[in-house]
Order: C-alpha cells, then sequence, then structure tokens
C-alpha cells in the first residue's frame, strides 16, 4: 500500500486506515513527512490566532465544553463582542505575525441579527490583511453564503469523533446536523476547517473513523484541526484518561496520509505537550497551530515559547496570501505577544 500513499481519494475503507494506524511508528512517520513533502513547503507551520467572540451560555451538551450552559465550570456569560474590539485584536495578532484570524461564538446556530454583526467583523478582519474563520455552530445554506459575501474564508465545523462514539459525546445535536453544516459551507463556496478531538475515551477503531469519514467527504477539508482534549473541572469529561503522546501522533500522521493538502493543525491541548512531542506531531505533518496565550476560553503556549521552539527546530511560519496586502497599517507599537480581549474568556477546544 505504501506506494500509493499520498494520492487524493474519497473512497478510503476502515480496515486500510486502520492498517495504517498499526503501522510501526517509525514507518508511519516516514510515509507522513513523505507525503507532507510532496504537498507543502517543509518546516514551514501556518499560525493561526483564534477569538472568543461570544462566551459561555451555549444550550448544547458537548461533554467537553465548558461554554454549556448545563456545566457549571465557573465561565462568565459575554454577549457578542463590539466590532471595534474585534479589529483591533486582529491587528494585534497581525502585528505579532499570525496569518489567519478565527473568531468563535458559543451558538447552537446564530440569530439573523448576529450575522450581521459578524458580516462586518469579517470584513474589518479583511482589512486587516488576515485570513478569516469562523465558528458559530450550525449554519444554514443562507447564514453561510452571507458570510462568503462578507469575504469569509474558511468556517470551522468540527465532527469532534467517530459517527459510532458521537452519542457518548453529543447528544443536543445529530452527526446529520454536523455533516448538513459542512455541505451548506461548501455549496456557499467557503474552505471547510474540520477535524476532531482525541481523548474522550475513544476507541482507535473511533479514531480512524473520524479521520475515514473527513477523508471521504466529497471534498477534502482544506484545515484539519486534531485537538487533544482539555479536560476542564465541571464538565463531563474532566479525569478522563490521558492519551498516550504515540497515540496522539499516530493520529496526526494517519490524518497528513489520508488528507495529504490540507493543513493539519495541532490545535487544543499543546499547551500540555512537551517540545519533544510538539516536534514529533510536526514530523507527522502538522503545519498549523494556534498562536497566542489563550483559544477560546483555554490556555495555550505564550507567543515566546512557540517563537523559541521554532528556532531551535529550524521551522518558519507560512507566509500570509499575497492578496492579503491590509488596508490601513496595524498600531505602530504593537504589542509583543497575541493578547485576546479580556472578554475572551473560554475554549471550546474542537476549533
Amino acid at each position: 500500500m505504501s506506494h500509493t500513499l499520498g494520492s487524493i481519494r474519497n473512497d478510503w475503507q476502515l480496515p486500510e486506515v486502520e492498517a495504517l494506524f498499526a503501522l510501526p511508528f517509525m514507518d508511519l512517520l516516514f510515509q507522513a513527512q513523505r507525503v507532507h513533502r510532496a504537498n507543502h513547503e517543509p518546516n514551514t507551520v501556518q499560525t493561526s490566532t483564534l477569538l472568543s467572540i461570544k462566551t459561555g451560555a451555549c444550550p448544547e451538551d458537548c461533554a467537553y465544553c465548558p461554554q454549556s450552559v448545563r456545566y457549571d465550570t465557573g465561565l462568565g456569560r459575554e454577549a457578542l463582542m463590539e466590532v471595534e474590539a474585534v479589529r483591533e485584536s486582529a491587528q494585534r495578532a497581525r502585528a505579532a505575525g499570525a496569518t489567519r484570524f478565527c473568531m468563535g461564538a458559543a451558538y447552537r446556530s446564530p440569530k439573523a441579527k448576529d450575522i450581521v454583526v459578524i458580516a462586518q467583523m469579517i470584513r474589518e478582519v479583511r482589512a486587516a490583511g488576515l485570513e478569516t474563520c469562523a465558528t458559530l455552530g450550525m449554519l444554514t445554506p443562507e447564514q453561510a453564503q452571507e458570510l462568503k459575501d462578507a469575504g469569509l474564508d474558511y468556517y470551522n465545523h468540527n465532527l469532534d469523533t467517530s459517527p459510532e462514539y458521537y452519542g457518548e459525546i453529543i447528544t443536543t445535536r445529530t452527526y446529520q446536523d454536523r455533516l448538513d453544516t459542512l455541505g451548506a459551507v461548501r455549496e456557499a463556496g467557503l474552505k471547510v476547517c474540520c477535524g476532531g478531538i482525541v481523548g474522550m475515551g475513544e476507541s482507535s477503531t473511533d479514531r480512524a473513523s473520524l479521520l475515514l469519514t473527513l477523508a471521504n467527504l466529497p471534498e477534502h477539508p482544506e484545515s484539519v484541526p486534531i485537538n487533544q482534549l482539555v479536560k476542564v473541572p465541571g464538565t463531563p469529561l474532566h479525569g478522563a484518561s490521558d492519551v498516550d503522546p504515540f497515540d496522539f501522533v499516530r493520529t496526526i500522521a494517519v490524518a497528513r496520509v489520508l488528507m495529504p493538502r490540507a493543513h493539519v493543525r495541532l490545535s487544543a491541548g499543546r499547551e500540555s505537550m512537551s517540545d519533544e512531542m510538539q516536534a514529533l506531531c510536526f514530523l507527522a505533518g502538522a503545519n498549523s497551530i494556534f498562536y497566542g496565550e489563550k483559544l477560546l476560553t483555554t490556555g495555550n503556549p505564550a507567543v515566546e515559547r512557540d517563537r523559541q521552539l521554532f528556532a531551535r527546530l529550524g521551522l518558519k511560519p507560512e507566509q500570509r496570501p499575497a492578496e492579503l496586502a491590509p488596508t490601513e497599517q496595524p498600531a505602530a507599537h504593537a504589542p509583543h505577544a497575541v493578547t485576546a480581549s479580556p472578554r475572551a474568556a473560554h475554549e471550546k477546544t474542537t476549533a
């Protein structure tokens, strides 16, 4: 099978994916790095910043999420941010080196009046010279088109886990609901950011099934975030068993092999990862990270730690697309680090 790895396919079978997971660790990383170099510039990592633009009070029951109104996690509720505050945060992110700016809101699905405000946020972030991404819950085809018309580049909507294990994690929306939103996003011409979470008690077969589902979508997602569960006190998954670091790296490597041209994002959970584990993830084909001290609500490695790690590994940030020249200059004395607004106080771990 090794001679065919790296071809673009949408017809994978579960035994094939499980066979990849079962490869000797070094063989799997060799194949993943080979596929990675055939499709991406080596030693280059995309840097994205994530901001919570509306925090808490989500009616969903996702077992990993401290933003659910069903769990007592100590998280305060925050209304949708002002457009000006988002614009300023985007300018700080760009000055610190980010190339993509992701906006997350704790909605089951956004209201029409909220879409109007978020569309203006998208225009402001675009004007600052950044790619735009949003994660707002379920979308109708009309809402997806409205966001596209505002200039949105990517929409994040994760599958989280396998179809078989999904009911153990979420009961308030179906797997098909998620697939329908992905279909609406594609139909509107938006790029897709879609991945999952490792460490929620799923089996290795569940991890294979999740990646199989992603790889067999009509088009591969352009971004595939692989999250390590952040175990937030008050959520049902707090106290879940730790994932074996090698199993997490295997998941990154198989995602790279199955979806050769995607950016595979080493996403939530990096704060607890050693530099050595992150280096293995990059070797396995991860070429995107969230950059800045916060994700939606949980912690992330400090910018300076990431800069030092990049220097030690000889990695460099991916350059922003040439068409994203800002229409206005960021502040001359922008902070050294990416800092979210004080209102951005929580993380859904899946973006």
